[in-house]
C-alpha cells in the first residue's frame, strides 16, 4: 500500500504540468467571464463547456498515465468522465437556461471537489503540501453548496461568481503544480520516492 502511494507520488510529480495546465485553463475561463460579465447564457455556457472538456480530457490522460504505471487510475477517470459529461450537457443543450447552468456547474464543482479532498487525504503520506489539492477540493464543494443554496442571483452576479471561483480553482491548481514540478528532482535523487 506503501509502494503504491510513493509511486503514485512519483507519477504525480512526473506530470505536474498536466496540473499546472488544468490550472491555466480554469483561470483562462474565470478570466474571460469577468472580463465580459453580461455575456450572454450562451456564450457562458460555450465558455463552460469548453473549460470543463478541457479538465476532463487532463484527467483522462492522468488516469491513462496512472494505469499504465500500473497505480490508482479511477479518481482520474471519475473527475475526466465529470468534466466530459458537464461539457456534453451544455453543447447539446445550448439553450440551457442560466439557472440549469448553475445547476450543472453546482454538480460538478462538488463531486469533482470532494474527488481532490479524497485524493489530497490519499496523497497525504507522498507529498507534502498536499493541501492546495485539498484546499482546491474544499473551494469547489464550498462554491457548488453555495450556488445550490443562493441559485437567485443576477445573470452578472453568477457569471462573476462562476468566474472568481474559476480563477481560485485555478491558482491553487497552478501552485500545486508548480510545487510538484519541484519535487520532482527530489523523486529522482531518492530512488524514486517522494519525501513526506
Amino acid at each position: 500500500m506503501m509502494r503504491e502511494l510513493h509511486e503514485m507520488g512519483n507519477e504525480i510529480a512526473r506530470n505536474w504540468w498536466m496540473v499546472a495546465l488544468r490550472g491555466a485553463f480554469a483561470i483562462l475561463f474565470g478570466l474571460l467571464t469577468i472580463a465580459w460579465p453580461q455575456l450572454t447564457v450562451v456564450v457562458l455556457v460555450a465558455l463552460f463547456g469548453a473549460w470543463a472538456l478541457l479538465d476532463g480530457i487532463s484527467a483522462f490522460i492522468a488516469a491513462w498515465r496512472s494505469a499504465e504505471a500500473k497505480q490508482t487510475w479511477w479518481p482520474f477517470l471519475v473527475t475526466g468522465v465529470l468534466g466530459v459529461g458537464a461539457a456534453i450537457v451544455t453543447w447539446v443543450w445550448p439553450q440551457i437556461t442560466a439557472l440549469s447552468l448553475l445547476y450543472v456547474i453546482a454538480v460538478w464543482a462538488i463531486a469533482s471537489g470532494a474527488l481532490q479532498i479524497a485524493a489530497a487525504i490519499r496523497m497525504r503520506k507522498v507529498i507534502t503540501n498536499e493541501f492546495w489539492l485539498a484546499l482546491a477540493g474544499v473551494g469547489s464543494v464550498v462554491f457548488g453548496l453555495l450556488v445550490l443554496v443562493f441559485p437567485g442571483a443576477g445573470a452578472i452576479g453568477i457569471a462573476w461568481a462562476i468566474g472568481w471561483y474559476a480563477i481560485l480553482f485555478g491558482i491553487l491548481l497552478v501552485m500545486l503544480g508548480f510545487r510538484l514540478r519541484s519535487m520532482r528532482p527530489m523523486a529522482t535523487s531518492t530512488g524514486g520516492a517522494v519525501p513526506a
